[in-house]
């Protein structure tokens, strides 16, 4: 498994990282984030795997929110997805992007990253971040929900 590279290709039009045809899963610590790589080639995995180190989130891929917090309209969630990312790379979790080939189903990824701890997944497809591995609901640390847990009222 190579580092992350984080390059133009990994951001949307705004900025914001939105690694398209890539899912990006977090994990407790680097153990396990190679593990959820061996796992995935095991599986037959056919796409290319990088490593994201909790410094390298929070000093690379939370940069490109950049001034972007202004409240617009949005039609996206981007921007809570990064946010959701920090708040895990903040207490120590290690990130995999996924290169997700013509012949990989999300599926078969969960299947093969779901048991090696990962803490979340997101795939990253046109207009659409699909959240694979669902949040607990009682997940007071992140700063952000998103789906369809309804906060408290």
């Amino acid at each position: 498994m190579k580092p992350l590279i984080l390059d133009s290709s990994m951001t949307n039009m705004s900025g914001v990282f939105y690694p398209t045809g890539h899912v990006f899963a977090l994990f407790p610590d680097e153990d396990c984030a190679r593990q959820a790589a061996a796992a995935l080639h095991s599986a037959g995995h056919q796409g290319e795997l990088a490593h994201a180190s909790p410094e390298f989130i929070l000093q690379e891929i939370v940069r490109t929110l950049g001034g972007t917090d202004i409240p617009l309209p949005s039609v996206g969630a981007e921007g809570d997805m990064v946010r959701r990312i920090a708040d895990l790379a903040g207490t120590g979790h290690h990130g995999v992007l996924i290169r997700m080939a013509d012949k990989d189903a999300p599926e078969r990824v969960v299947a093969a990253i779901a048991p090696e701890g990962a803490a979340a997944a997101f795939y990253y497809r046109t207009f659409i971040i699909e959240d694979l591995v669902p949040q607990a609901p009682e997940q007071e640390s992140q700063s952000v929900v998103v789906g369809t847990h309804a906060g408290p009222i």
